[in-house]
This record gives structure tokens, sequence and C-alpha cells, in this order.
């Protein structure tokens, strides 16, 4: 059992906690919205009132938060992540952000004398449900193998990938690909619905087909209905989406579906559905269509 922290309380970074207080580990945590953690707390998560409170609480704190900037809000300041840092601590970031951004902290967490590694994840709330999520980890090896065995409470692959920064570059490159793969797949139901064959029967088939990605079999059927919450909304497919095509332009490796999948995403936007899973990029190829969700 170690003495855990943990910074973000959403969907995911939730569930992940649920996930280690089963496996024994004692948990400190902390949401910039109380009431969304009151059924961790309820299961056994100590509360803290600031992000300073859990690294000071803990050996390991994770961090999960949506962007760059919200990742900076949590880390600076006197009540911040750096605040609390001690010698000996360990940082470990699951938000996906720049890599850029990330290697910028981890200087600053060693300044502290502690480390950090960025470690997003690949999956949905089902994979991790069902223990099936997918870890990367970037940074120095000897700090990896401190929190191998916790990341393995998380998910069972855990692979370190090399050095800060690296693990987020191979999170960006994967995460562009549930956006394209989500299109193509909206583009196949509707050539076939369009075609006569029903909705459902198109879903079934293609899911179970050549094509059926892990992705496209727990999110395919959003086609039929979209989840009451997002898994993964729109804003924050399309933020990796964005980091996708920025890395592309720095290392001039065009990106032409993840470009075209993404002006889809800004349509959804335009459309009022920022806040829907983005799943819902087929209603706007639908929209195009003709064809009514």
């Amino acid at each position: 059992m170690a003495k855990l922290g943990f910074v973000g309380l959403g969907v995911m970074g939730s569930q992940m906690v649920d996930r280690l207080l089963k496996k024994g580990h004692e948990i400190t945590g902390y949401n910039r919205t109380r009431s969304k953690a009151e059924w961790l707390v309820e299961r056994g998560m100590r509360w803290a009132d600031s992000p300073r409170e859990v690294v000071q609480a803990s050996d390991v704190t994770f961090s999960m938060v949506t962007n760059s900037a919200a990742l900076s809000a949590i880390a600076n300041g006197q009540d911040g992540l750096l605040a609390g840092l001690q010698a000996g601590k360990i940082l470990v970031d699951i938000s996906t952000v720049s890599p850029a951004v990330s290697r910028a902290m981890a200087v600053k967490v060693r300044e502290k004398g502690a480390d950090m590694l960025d470690s997003p994840v690949s999956g949905s709330v089902i994979t991790l449900q069902e223990g099936n999520l997918s870890v990367m980890v970037g940074g120095r090896p000897k700090t990896f193998e401190k929190v191998k065995s916790i990341l393995q409470d998380i998910g069972p692959k855990v692979t370190h990938v090399g050095d800060n920064g690296l693990a987020l570059a191979l999170k960006i490159a994967s995460n562009l690909s549930l956006a394209v793969q989500m299109l193509a797949f909206s583009e196949g139901v509707l050539l076939a619905e369009k075609s006569g064959v029903a909705r459902d029967v198109a879903v079934d088939v293609l899911t179970h087909s050549a094509i059926a990605s892990p992705m496209v079999k727990y999110r395919g059927p959003f086609v039929l209905e979209l989840p009451a919450e997002a898994w993964f909304d729109v804003n924050m497919m399309q933020k990796d989406m964005l980091l996708a095509l920025e890395m592309g332009r720095e290392l001039d490796v065009p990106l032409p579906t993840t470009a075209l999948s993404n002006e889809f995403l800004t349509a959804a936007r335009g459309m009022g559905l920022a806040k829907e899973d983005f799943a819902v990029m087929f209603d706007v190829l639908a929209h195009m269509s003709g064809v009514k969700r």
C-alpha cells in the first residue's frame, strides 16, 4: 500500500482513484468542484483543500486535468503542486498536454529535489473499469521503476517509452486516430443507411467486422445513442487534435486526415455540440447527408 495523492477528479480521474482505493492504496484527493468527489470520500479517499495539501500528504501524487493551462493553474502559486514538493517526492502527470509544457514543468519539479513523469493513458472509462487501460510513461528509468507497480494497478499494460515528454508525444500520436476512425466509421454507417440498410444493423455488422478496432467497438454504438455524460467531449478531442497538428508542423509530418477530422469537430462546436462525446461527429456528417439521428 502506498500513500498516494490525486489532483483532478473528472470522469477518468475519479475512476482511477476508485480503482486504486480497491487495490488498497491510501489516497488524498483534490478537485476544483468538491461535490464531484464526494462519492470517493465516502469510499475512503481523504479530502484536501488544495493541490499543495495533496502533495504534502503523499509520496506519489497523480494529476489529471484538461489542458496545459489547467496544469499550470494547479501547479503554480502558494497552493499549487510545486509549493508542496519536497526532496524524494514524485509527481506523475496523466494529463494530455503539450510535451514542451510537461518538460518545462519537470525542470521545476527537479529544482525541488523531486521528480516527475508524464504518464498519459490510452482507453476509455469502460477500458479502465475492465482493467484493460494502457499506460505510457516518459521520464527517468529509476523513477519509473519506483511507481511501475502503482501504474499497473491502474492499467496492466505499462510501457516506459523514453525521456520526459515522449509519452505525451506517443499519446497525441495515438489520439489523433480516434477522431479519424470515428469519421471513417460514420461515413460507412451513413453510406450503408442511405443505401437502405437499417442503422442499427450497419452498426452491428461494422463493429464486428475487420475494421472494428477497440475504439470502434466501444464508441461505434454511440451513433445510435450518445451517452448521457460524454466520455471524451468535442472540446477535449479537438484540444488533442490541435496538439497533433502543432507537432506535425514542428516536425514536418503532414497530417491530412487529422486536419480534415478536426474540421468536423469545429463544425460540431458550431452546431452547439461541444459538450457531447466526440462521437457526435456522426451527427455533423449525417446533417450534411440529409439524415436525421
